[in-house]
């Protein structure tokens, strides 16, 4: 086992001396089918509050942020017309 798998905060440190973004690989929902948390292509996971923060200051790539109508804030996959890899086709964990 490296460092890197013993210790997700030396991988989220080299990914950021790296400049290497993550990505969300999955996710967990509530009984609504809501996202409530995400996990990250470096292992680590995220609840809902903590991946916005993330996506906003840009450590998460494939991602964005949107004002909702009811002023809210919500994470979306950025457009490029596949629907396949939509937040919603993310695999759980």
């Amino acid at each position: 086992m490296s460092l890197m798998e013993a210790n997700p905060s030396v991988k989220e440190r080299f990914c950021v001396m790296n400049h290497q973004r993550e990505r969300f690989t999955a996710a967990k929902r509530n009984g609504d089918g809501d996202l409530t948390e995400f996990q990250t292509s470096s292992g680590r996971v995220l609840d809902y509050q903590q991946a916005l923060q993330e996506v906003q200051s840009g450590s998460i790539e494939g991602v964005n942020v949107f004002k909702g109508k009811d002023g809210e804030m919500y994470i979306r996959g950025d457009a490029d017309g596949d629907p396949t890899n939509n937040l919603d086709q993310l695999p759980s964990f």
